[in-house]
């Protein structure tokens, strides 16, 4: 298969505009292809923080740097930072975001045919890892086979129209372009990039205890902890102080009381009664009228008696 010298120039254009310096700003196509038919409709704008800040749509054609729809009514919707095109074949070129400083963004690759087949190739860039489909894309039902190449070498033979790259990689990258038995495509530059990582949150540093084979050292405490610990101690220092004092006063107390009883002398003499009953027989007689009678008389004698125990011994 022959390669269309203008196809490969403008992919030789892409690799080369791509070193220059990039920006956050990115051009966007809708729809997502790079080749179009005569006549399509294509929208291009510039995404990104800052946009408003002088960027604009701009494209190399025929060798000249130019603002896209330049000769198209002024769109006040976008102020110069999208750009809308019925495509014809002049269109054909890359394009580009720049703002007035001379920043600009990645350049896409748009070519127009009027021809009867072409190859519907993303103009973005795909992320490692996605799913890709390339489709031919005739003017006219064909009915007949497919071939899709990377780089002139043929790829894949297909009986439909499409062509699927799973889980691409950076290998993938390169020209890529379809035929028939009668007609072939435009070759596009499929590009592939490694998606955006996302910068991991700063880790908070916390404390770690010291490894078991330290154990038997001295053990360590943490600033929180030696805070509450100086407190806790002094309180139970003073509890455990206070019932000690309590404890030994009612111990001293308590042993003075006994001390004294122990200590006590008796009396030096003792005085107690002696009572003496004595039981005498019954007198009987005649009672004295209206008197009780006497069955029994008690003789009770009463002695007092005085015991000096100190001069007893």
């Amino acid at each position: 298969m022959k390669t269309p010298p203008v196809s490969l120039l403008l992919g030789v254009s892409v690799l080369l505009l791509a070193g220059w310096t990039v920006s956050a700003v990115s051009l966007s196509v809708s729809p997502n292809l790079q080749q179009f038919f005569i006549e399509e409709s294509v929208s291009l704008r510039c995404d990104g923080q800052g946009v408003s800040d002088g960027w604009s749509v701009k494209r190399n054609k025929g060798g000249q740097t130019e603002q896209c729809g330049a000769a198209e009514p002024k769109n006040e919707e976008c102020n110069g930072s999208c750009c809308f095109l019925d495509l014809y074949p002049s269109d054909t070129g890359v394009y580009w975001c720049e703002d007035r400083t001379g920043e600009r963004s990645d350049n896409v690759n748009i070519s127009t045919s009027d021809g009867p087949l072409i190859l519907e190739i993303p103009a973005l860039p795909v992320m490692t890892g996605d799913d890709v489909t390339l489709r031919c894309r005739s003017r006219h039902d064909s009915k007949t086979r497919f071939y899709f190449y990377k780089n002139n070498v043929l790829v894949k033979r297909e009986h439909n129209l499409q062509f699927v790259i799973s889980k691409v990689q950076q290998s993938d990258e390169g020209l890529y372009s379809c035929s028939t038995d009668e007609f072939e495509s435009p070759q596009s530059w499929l590009r592939v990039r490694d998606p955006p990582t996302t910068p991991e949150p700063p880790t908070t540093a916390l404390y770690t205890p010291p490894p078991s084979s330290s154990l038997s050292s001295s053990p360590t405490l943490s600033p929180l902890s030696s805070i509450f610990l100086g407190p806790i101690v002094a309180v139970v220092g003073s509890v455990i102080f206070l019932v000690t004092v309590i404890i030994l006063l009612l111990w001293k107390k308590q042993t003075g009381t006994n001390a004294g009883r122990a200590h006590s002398s008796p009396p030096d003499d003792v005085t107690y009664a002696e009572v003496t009953f004595t039981k005498l027989a019954n007198k009987r007689g005649p009672s004295p009228r209206n008197s009780l009678p006497q069955s029994e008389y008690t003789h009770c004698t009463y002695t007092l008696v005085r015991h000096e125990t100190g001069a007893n011994g």
